[in-house]
């Protein structure tokens, strides 16, 4: 039987590599467009910035050890066209034709530059490749700009505005709806806001960029969508997200095909409806289900809870599931609780956190977290999202046998002190 895959990065190297190891005698071939495979997209940033010395340190893995060490046949510069799927085979830019018998597409997403012109210009970046990255990292050695807009306030963009003020740049940050982070919490942008501008970057929400004007250097990260187009002309159904409708094993509607990681819609466990929320640790996770399922298996991929967290100039700043707002227009009655507690035992140097928590009142189940503080957060909205995927109620939660010891912890830790403060 032949697996063809594609996509080369997470997810759909999580799908070559497990479809591999649950079927040694499998013929695997993984098909990427582009130069380079499995590297970690969620690290350029940090390689603009210069934290990353060299690009070489993002590649987890090259094609080379994939065939050797995997018996897996990864080809770069290989862009499919087409799928024709009663024909069990892709079509490739070069005209070649590859068959096989299961797919698992792992395309992504891209950043959708459409809407807004003047985005062919040399001085303006997306920030979504390899190349990119290095491309934005020589312009800013070579070129010296000494100001940059960044259009888009979701992750990307953020993070985009924190390494280019950290390369010395005036930066001003455009976001056209009201909230940064993608997270509809009025209190958590405004935290967002205070960060970014208490080191020098300007945030203007609201306004809609629709044309790059002249200046030094520009960022789009904004538009960012599910890559589908090469599944949706195939005839692969497409979910009420905009993303590749998958059920548990990972498999489209049509039998064979496979989808995972940004390209894919899966199910939101608060709610148990389908959701888009592209992240690294799903893409890896669906991808190993596709590829497990691709060649024979049953496994599943239950859901998430939309957990993430994203540094801005040391700071954390972490979510789960749904923030009041956006609970509500889920259909629940959520009820808030927000603290500022000590990250450690008030006579061990401790930092502060800030710590809301977002439950529903008919059921008392808790159904979102924002987390804001110093390195700890991530720890702390882990357990958040441990709790929502145990569908945990309040009076459950707030009994959670945590760690205590002075360096570490609090006696009562800020998360305890907010599902007591919650009024059902």
């Amino acid at each position: 039987m032949a697996l063809v895959v594609i996509g080369g990065v997470a997810a759909g190297l999580s799908a070559a590599a497990r479809a591999r190891r649950l079927e040694p005698s499998l013929e695997i071939v993984v098909l990427e467009k582009g130069p380079v495979i499995s590297y970690g997209a969620c690290g350029l940033p940090y390689f603009v910035e210069g934290r990353v010395k060299d690009a070489a340190g993002l590649i987890v893995y090259t094609p080379e050890r994939f065939r050797q060490e995997r018996k897996i046949d990864v080809r770069t510069g290989a862009h499919v066209v087409s799928i024709s799927h009663p024909r069990r085979e892709v079509v490739l830019e070069s005209g070649a034709h590859v068959a096989y018998e299961k797919l698992v597409i792992a395309t992504g997403a891209r950043c959708d530059t459409s809407g807004i012109t003047g985005c062919d210009q040399d001085h303006v970046f997306t920030l979504h490749t390899l190349d990119d990255a290095e491309r934005m990292r020589r312009f800013i050695r070579e070129r010296r700009p000494k100001r940059a807009v960044v259009v888009g306030g979701g992750y990307i963009g953020v993070e985009a505005a924190d390494a280019l003020r950290r390369n010395g740049l005036q930066v001003t940050l455009y976001e056209r709806s009201q909230n940064l982070l993608l997270r509809e919490d009025p209190f958590f942008t405004d935290a967002v806001r205070k960060q970014l501008e208490r080191h020098g970057v300007e945030v203007r929400t609201g306004i809609n960029i629709t044309a790059i004007e002249p200046c030094d250097m520009a960022v789009v990260a904004a538009g960012f969508k599910p890559n589908i187009q090469l599944a949706a002309d195939a005839g692969v159904p497409v979910g009420r997200t905009g993303a590749i409708q998958t059920d548990e094993h990972m498999e489209t509607g049509i039998r064979g095909i496979f989808a995972a990681g940004d390209c894919a819609e899966v199910t939101h466990r608060v709610t148990g409806r389908p959701t888009w929320i592209p992240l690294g640790t799903t893409a890896n996770k669906t991808g190993r289900v596709a590829g497990a399922c691709a060649a024979g298996a049953r496994e599943r991929f239950p859901g998430i809870v939309g957990t993430s967290i994203v540094g801005i100039f040391g700071m954390a700043f972490a979510t789960t599931g749904f923030s009041a707002v956006q609970a509500r227009a889920e259909g629940f009655d959520p009820v808030t609780s927000r603290i500022e507690g000590s990250t450690r035992a008030r006579y061990y140097n401790p930092s502060k956190t800030t710590v809301e928590l977002i439950a529903d009142r008919g059921s008392r189940r808790l159904i979102g977290a924002n987390i804001i503080g110093d390195d700890t957060a991530g720890g702390r909205i882990n357990v958040v999202a441990a709790a929502l995927q145990a569908r945990m109620r309040v009076d459950e939660f707030e009994q959670l046998d945590l760690s205590y010891s002075p360096p570490f912890s609090p006696v009562w830790d800020p998360l305890l002190i907010a599902a007591q403060q919650l009024k059902l």
